[in-house]
């Protein structure tokens, strides 16, 4: 069954007119700032400003500072209604087949980054071809390339020529190195980096590895390097890890261990998102045998 994202948080906030129905929560492992809840509130909640949101308790008005963000329940003030951003959430895939464009694109991120990005192990078996334990991950999700299209994201992509049929989704700024087990949340959203705050990692879920608050490697940002990752790709996936952990009871965190002999098609079938789930993992697999 899939995990609730909503238990352990220790933050709330709620609509200051009807404070016993909560809009949505965190859990704050410290780096969100006052500053940073302001802009996860602005894109959770559409209403006019100016807005006004206090603590329940204390009584203490958040402002746009750098200030550890305190626990509680919030209650937001404003003098026109308040709704809840509806923007899609984008599910992703937890099995992935390989095409040799993903072969060109995973040889392309170990070449440019070298390390986990995020957690800043250095792979130092890279010399002899050993990449046990890194992964080359989208940052964007390939199985959503409709999507992509759809929104006109390739914009955003500057490292290949603008050619008829091509998206560029498999474009090095697509992506980046990361270990395998920190890939697995970043896909499930529950981390993410916030180019808006110096690059900074916002864990969403329980920071079992310390990553709260580390700073995204400069390796695959670096603005002489025509790969590098583009902030808006980077938005984009905060804004995505926002919607799934922040807004009403969250999004499920999808089952993503499945040893030989496992049920997976079975597991998806009792998960939420089911039907789309397994068109998007058959047209995948279709995919990669083409």
């Amino acid at each position: 069954m899939p995990i609730d994202r909503s238990l352990g948080r220790n933050v709330h906030f709620y609509d200051a007119s009807k404070p016993g129905v909560a809009l949505g929560g965190l859990i704050q492992n410290g780096s969100v700032t006052e500053a940073n809840f302001l802009d996860m509130i602005g894109i959770l909640l559409i209403t006019e400003p100016p807005l006004r949101v206090q603590e329940r308790t204390s009584g203490h008005i958040v402002t746009a500072t750098n200030n550890s963000l305190g626990l509680g329940e919030y209650d937001v003030y404003s003098n026109s209604p308040i709704e809840v951003n509806n923007e899609p959430w984008v599910h992703r895939l937890i099995t992935h087949s390989v095409s040799g464009r993903e072969d060109a694109f995973r040889h392309g991120i170990r070449a440019r980054d070298g390390k986990c990005v995020i957690s800043g192990v250095v792979n130092r078996g890279a010399y002899r071809g050993n990449w046990s334990g890194f992964e080359a991950a989208h940052i964007f999700p390939l199985e959503s390339e409709s999507y992509w299209i759809e929104k006109g994201y390739s914009r955003w992509i500057t490292d290949m020529d603008n050619t008829n049929g091509v998206s560029k989704i498999h474009s090095l700024q697509n992506g980046f190195l990361l270990r395998g087990d920190i890939h697995q949340d970043f896909d499930q959203y529950l981390l993410s980096v916030n180019p808006d705050d110096n690059y900074k990692i916002v864990v969403f879920g329980d920071d079992n590895l310390g990553l709260d608050g580390r700073i995204l490697d400069p390796v695959c940002r670096d603005p002489a390097n025509p790969h590098r990752v583009p902030d808006q790709l980077l938005r984009w996936h905060f804004r995505q890890s926002v919607f799934a952990n922040m807004r009403g009871a969250g999004e499920p965190i999808f089952e993503h261990d499945f040893p030989p002999g496992t049920d997976m098609m079975g597991t998806i079938r009792e998960e939420p998102y089911a039907q789309e789930r397994l068109e998007m993992e058959f047209a995948w697999r279709l995919r990669g045998i083409g």
